[in-house]
């Protein structure tokens, strides 16, 4: 059964290198204070712990335990990886907050047919830029990095967005453009 909260759920996507974390760190920053506080929860991934990221490192051990006790509100196993999200955002959204995450395309479906209010919104960057930032992040081993390049070029749409943000020029530009479509929509839910 659809859960039906107040506050709409944000996911943003895109390819590796997209500027995800970018956009969302912007919007944070700029969010209007008039309007209800933004969420943006730490993911936990089974992963060393980066500088460059808002994550929660844990062990695969550590993520099953925490599965088992039914912690994440969404989940989902990529490059190697576990990546969840903290359950505590449907206490967020109930209260009407808007929350904002980066999660993988693949649990977009899953989202949508377990919470009622959700947006998704697709960064896109054409693959030669794309491309570039994976390379020259050096944050994959050779691997991980063909896998991720890989993946960036078969999937450079996708359809089921709600709305697209290109990033491939200014930083601030798509971040503008992404916080004047989750303002749009959070004034248009409160009328």
């Amino acid at each position: 059964m659809t859960k039906k909260f107040l506050g709409t759920l944000y996911l943003i996507v895109g390819n590796s290198g997209s500027g995800k974390d970018s956009i969302i760190s912007g919007i944070i920053e700029k969010y209007p204070s008039d309007l209800m506080q933004i969420i943006t929860p730490k993911r936990y991934i089974t992963r060393p712990p980066s500088e460059f990221e808002r994550n929660i490192s844990i062990t695969p051990e550590e993520f099953k335990e925490m599965e088992k006790k039914g912690k994440f509100a969404l989940k989902w196993y990529i490059y190697d990886l576990h990546y969840g999200i903290p359950i505590e955002i449907e206490k967020w959204l109930e209260k009407g907050h808007p929350v904002i995450i980066n999660v993988s395309r693949t649990i977009v479906e899953e989202a949508r047919e377990k919470y009622s209010n959700v947006k998704v919104i697709f960064i896109e960057v054409p693959f030669e830029i794309t491309y570039q930032r994976i390379k020259d992040r050096k944050r994959e081993t050779e691997d991980l990095l063909k896998k991720r390049i890989e993946r960036a070029r078969e999937n450079q749409k996708f359809p089921e967005a709600d709305f697209v943000i290109d990033n491939s020029g200014n930083l601030n530009d798509a971040i503008t453009e992404c916080l004047n479509y989750l303002i749009q929509v959070i004034r248009l839910k409160n009328k």
